[in-house]
């Protein structure tokens, strides 16, 4: 049974927070109740559209339990009520599923992180590839695309590239990509045909905030240098590039992809600010979770998520055993959101399947 209490709950807060904005508050009152009224939409909806389809079943009951109903009405009330009853129960699952525990940083952008992993210049193609497959499902969506740090592969592809996707409800669509990914193919410099097995790691850490993130300027050590070009020589004559060293965690962030020395350490600090997020999310997930496989992808960088195997066109997800034999379409980014709303399935069945035992 569905808490009627709570759906009450929510509709007056909805409606609570409608009539406030109305009134038009202080900015920062403005912007937050803005936030709040927009992560309550999707469910408010879902309640009234369910409680429409309640009243309607409960009139097409009415009409069938009442003895002066002619029997032409009667069967035309038989046949709407089958319909009915199966509009109820898809609204019923609909409203479980927003009903469920949101993740807090699931509306904000997301740092995108590839690394080419084992597998020399291949993997570094690799990487090139899977970062070009998110870029172009990003444009789809209409999201902005910035290359933060980028380390080029001595024969194309990226060793390491780190960018922003900004737009709202990135991270939700792209956190379960975190992970180990590999690919089997021939490579172009392979004269024997045969198929070689390389890897890339990808991490998605959602965009922190300052009010996210309280970092203290005690607590970094900022160097700057001149920033270093293939085979070492150095790309311009100032000491632009930035590397912050965040002294608590241990974590280092070297920027040097901008001749502006202020722009490389805003986006060092965005980030370390990133990173440190992450990091504070990763321990409340395990407070909160002892087994950390009951869930779609524990984020852990080193376990292998998929396989991308180009001689048969086959895309393998390898934690919900899904199997896409439309991998040119994939790495375009125009199937990618039939992966990623298999994985978005998966996570919620899960939750919804906790919460009712």
């Amino acid at each position: 049974m569905l808490p009627q209490d709570k759906l009450d709950l929510i509709l007056r807060r909805h409606e609570e927070i409608s009539a406030r904005l109305a009134e038009a508050p202080e900015a920062s009152v403005y912007v937050a109740l803005s936030r709040e009224l927009a992560g309550l939409e999707d469910v408010a909806k879902a309640i009234r559209d369910f409680r429409t389809q309640e009243q309607e079943l409960a009139g097409l009951e009415a009409m069938l339990a009442d003895p002066a109903t002619d029997a032409e009405m009667r069967g035309l009330a038989e046949e709407e009520l089958r319909d009915a009853q199966a509009r109820l129960s898809e609204l019923e699952q609909n409203l479980k599923v927003s009903l469920l525990p949101k993740d807090a940083a699931d509306e904000k952008s997301a740092i995108l992180e590839i690394r080419a992993g084992t597998g020399g210049d291949e993997a570094a193609l690799f990487a090139g590839d899977l970062f070009r497959m998110y870029q172009r499902y990003a444009e789809s969506k209409g999201w902005r695309v910035e290359i933060m740090s980028a380390s080029e592969g001595t024969a194309g592809g990226y060793k390491e590239i780190i960018a922003e996707i900004a737009g709202r409800g990135v991270f939700a669509r792209l956190k379960f990509e975190s992970g180990a990914h590999r690919v089997q193919r021939v490579p172009d410099t392979e004269t024997q045909g045969r198929i070689h097995t390389s890897a890339a790691t990808v991490a998605v850490l959602p965009e922190a905030e300052d009010v996210d993130v309280d970092i203290n300027d005690a607590d970094l050590k900022i160097d700057t240098m001149r920033a270093q070009g293939a085979g070492g020589q150095h790309v311009n004559k100032t000491e632009s590039a930035i590397r912050i060293t965040h002294i608590p965690t241990g974590t280092i962030i070297f920027v040097q992809d901008e001749r502006s020395q202020h722009k490389n350490r805003a986006r060092a600090m965005a980030l370390l600010r990133a990173r440190i997020y992450d990091m504070e999310r990763q321990r409340l997930d395990a407070e909160r979770s002892a087994d950390r496989r009951s869930q779609v992808g524990s984020g852990d960088r080193s376990e292998r998520i998929r396989t991308y195997n180009f001689p048969q066109g086959r895309l393998t997800d390898h934690r919900i055993n899904l199997t896409l034999y439309k991998l040119d379409k994939v790495m375009t980014g125009e199937a990618l959101d039939e992966v990623i709303d298999a994985l978005v399935t998966h996570h919620q069945a899960q939750l919804l399947a906790a919460s009712e035992s």
